[in-house]
């Protein structure tokens, strides 16, 4: 099997911690010993901060954080970091602007990711436009934020960027929803000329019959660029006698037309098994959100959501996961068309 390579920004200060010798590389993921990262009542005013997402930034690192308010509201915070592991948090939210410079906020913010095409960072999250919706701010200095315009009518959550321009066009995956918390379960992705005007939507991959993803599946991570196709790491939920638990799963879409998917793992690549991810404010969670990777090294972390409650960090290999993904792979007719009836 040839060897994949991350077609990327080399980082050789990635976050990193070899696989531990007691475990038996049962799954190509394992995670950070000193888990979790971010822990309870993180900053002043803020109980928990969860689903959250960094990116490297002038040799360090910057995030953007989910911080539930000691009043039980989400907004989005700013943190930096000289190792992506130990983060301090700028006191104030982040403050939203229009695009003539007055104050824009939204009524609350949770679940961002964070993700540069070309020389501009977009924050995505979910927040409330008549219904849960989507919404996106830009800033090229981590100093002013610009909001612009909602990509989608509501309902929609997990909204995620590709890293950089398919045939010239902006690429987005989401996932429908209705107003409450389940019931449409698969993921979608648009295009745009512009990040203003969203359309071409098709089908990428709906839940499955995998125990571990029955319930609804959405997006998580940027999509990482390999010479495979694109990796994503996105969520998978199953619903329990005692509530639902979310896993991380695996997938490597089409390189050009990233609505076809090419290998779709059928096991879960991480899911609750520390007391992190099972007791928490939601317990039972595991919810990827961001990738620091190095193309040099092929190392990748992943941040991922642990319990509504922490942050959590896990590692892999970009061979050792496709490979993974590749042996364990089961697609559909629907995974494998163009997403276009």
């Amino acid at each position: 099997m040839s060897e994949v390579k991350i077609i990327g920004a080399n980082v050789p200060n990635v976050p990193w911690q070899d696989r531990p010798s007691d475990d038996k590389g049962r799954l190509p993921v394992w995670r950070y010993k000193e888990n979790p990262i971010i822990g309870r009542n993180p900053a002043e005013g803020v109980a928990r901060i969860f689903n959250s997402a960094v990116i490297p930034y002038e040799g360090k690192f910057i995030g953007v954080f989910r911080g539930e308010q000691t009043n039980g509201i989400p907004y989005i915070y700013l943190g930096r970091s000289e190792d992506g592991i130990h983060w301090e948090y700028e006191k104030e939210k982040i403050p939203f602007k229009d695009e003539d410079g007055n104050d824009f906020m939204p009524r609350y913010a949770y679940d961002p990711r964070l993700v540069k095409v070309e020389d501009t960072y977009y924050i995505i999250w979910c927040q409330d436009f008549y219904g849960a919706a989507i919404g996106v701010a830009k800033t090229q200095d981590f100093k002013t934020f610009t909001r612009i315009e909602n990509p989608f009518l509501p309902f929609n959550r997990n909204a995620v960027l590709f890293p950089r321009k398919i045939n010239g066009k902006f690429m987005m995956l989401s996932r429908p929803s209705d107003s409450g918390h389940t019931p449409f379960g698969d993921i979608f992705l648009s295009e745009s000329p512009d990040m203003e005007y969203w359309g071409k939507h098709r089908h990428v991959m709906g839940k499955s019959g995998k125990w571990w993803e029955n319930l609804k599946i959405g997006g998580g991570a940027a999509p990482i660029e390999t010479t495979e196709g694109w990796l994503l790491f996105y969520h998978g939920v199953t619903g329990t006698c005692s509530g639902y638990v979310y896993s991380i799963g695996g997938a490597i879409l089409d390189i050009d037309n990233p609505s076809v998917v090419k290998y779709r793992c059928e096991t879960f690549l991480l899911t609750p098994e520390e007391w992190y991810e099972e007791r928490g404010f939601v317990p039972n969670v595991t919810f990827p959100c961001a990738t620091i990777h190095d193309a040099k090294s092929g190392k990748i972390a992943i941040y991922y959501g642990s319990a509504d409650t922490y942050v959590g960090l896990a590692f892999t290999e970009i061979n050792e996961v496709v490979t993974y993904i590749k042996e364990h792979s089961v697609v559909t007719g629907e995974d494998t068309e163009i997403g276009k009836r």
